[in-house]
């Protein structure tokens, strides 16, 4: 593997959706500041003012996250697939903000369970087979929701939704009804929704042929949604303007939430064996924070990061680190089970490691390259991933995942 196989780092990947995952928990993701929302004009009646506060306060300032996981850009602007509910079911805050009972809680893990894998894999999936299997999974979870909710607890659910729906929310079907839209304003929104999208295409292309710095990147978008939210305004009646506010109901801050991915999936031991380590599943690992990464040990790329793993390993531990290694093969070297240990060796692992001979665990995990490290925190939840050499040509990577790790030892 050449020293040209690796891929942008995860905080380097500019991505403006209006979804609350663009505002969760600034500790463990990198997200620029957002732009101050423009005072309402004071002709307006208070009622009318007073909905369009709601309505500001409950979008936020829209801001920008730079992350890992693709935003679904190929949805059609105005009907969103995006995984909204997925994402914030999982959070303790959404938790807490639906009164959900200890019972309830563990009746919604189960029911996350049943989507997960798929959902997890689905990531790397064609941009319109993503949009697809999003708006099916979501069906889905919201059956299964639909029978462990209250019917109170199912509508302010669906009021969290629409707010991290950002903008977007007021071209779904049932906000479309609910404000009386017509069909001409719908199509003016639609348009503009599509124009922010291309805009923002071109920024993300920009930043990754870099072109364009993050930073810079950071504020085009910024004024580019502004723009699009002065265009909301603008369109829409008084009347409907005064409506917003009882759609979305009270204002949930959405920095609270903190998981907005799925559990990890659980190592899968057909076609594979731990060659290093006394075997182990992620439900025994609960408690712990886990950072599980995908190697082939003749990738130069992984062999760079091998230091920062047993770093990891050596001052961490102690605290409830736990690293994981996970040989996938991709040369006939690395499919022999005797090089595969005489490298862990070599290379002064004193972690656990899984030869995955077959796969299994890449194609659960939807992986794609080497290396890949994952962090995963003490319920089992990923929390954040790395694609690639962390110190790429200075890239400070390794330093911004040790601090997510001591992040996650300390919640």
């Amino acid at each position: 593997m050449s020293e040209n196989d690796h891929l942008a780092p995860d905080h380097l990947l500019v991505i403006a959706r209006l979804d609350f995952a663009k505002r969760r928990a600034r500790k463990i993701t990198n997200t620029a500041s957002s732009p101050a929302i423009p005072p309402f004009p004071k002709r307006y009646p208070m009622s009318i003012r007073v909905g369009l506060i709601l309505f500001a306060g409950a979008l936020g300032a829209l801001s920008v996250t730079l992350v890992s996981q693709p935003a679904t850009a190929a949805e059609p602007s105005g009907a969103p697939a995006s995984p909204y509910v997925l994402q914030m079911v999982r959070d303790d805050s959404v938790h807490a903000e639906l009164q959900l009972s200890t019972e309830q809680i563990d009746q919604v893990y189960n029911a996350i369970g049943e989507v997960d894998p798929r959902w997890w894999v689905n990531r790397i999936a064609p941009l319109d087979k993503q949009a697809n299997e999003i708006r099916e999974l979501t069906a889905m979870l919201k059956a299964r929701l639909s029978g462990i909710l209250s019917d109170d607890q199912m509508n302010r659910l669906k009021q969290l939704e629409k707010q991290a729906a950002g903008t977007r929310f007021v071209v779904h079907p049932d906000a479309v009804t609910a404000l009386g839209l017509n069909d001409s304003q719908v199509e003016k929104l639609k348009a503009t929704f599509a124009t922010t999208d291309k805009e923002v295409a071109k920024l993300q292309k920009q930043v990754a042929d870099k072109e364009l710095e993050a930073s810079e990147a950071a504020a085009d978008v910024a004024a580019i949604q502004a723009r699009e939210r002065q265009s909301l305004v603008g369109e829409l009646t008084r009347d409907q303007q005064a409506k917003i506010g009882t759609l979305l109901g009270k204002t949930f801050d959405f920095s609270m939430v903190k998981r907005t991915y799925p559990r990890a999936p659980e190592f899968v031991l057909n076609g594979a064996e731990w060659i290093q380590g006394e075997p182990v599943t992620m439900e025994d690992l609960r408690g712990k924070v886990v950072a599980v990464y995908f190697y082939a040990f003749q990738c130069i790329n992984c062999q760079r990061n091998f230091p920062h793993y047993q770093a990891w390993h050596d001052d961490m531990a102690d605290k409830g680190l736990v690293v994981i290694g996970i040989q996938r093969p991709e040369t006939s070297a690395e499919r022999n089970r005797e090089r595969v240990l005489e490298a862990v060796k070599k290379d002064g692992f004193e972690y656990p490691v899984l030869f995955d001979e077959e796969s299994g665990n890449w194609n659960a995990w939807g992986n794609t390259m080497w290396p890949t490290t994952y962090l995963i925190d003490k319920d089992g939840f990923i929390r954040r991933w790395w694609q690639g050499e962390m110190n790429w040509q200075g890239t400070p990577g390794e330093q911004q995942m040790r601090e997510s790790i001591e992040q996650l030892l300390a919640e």
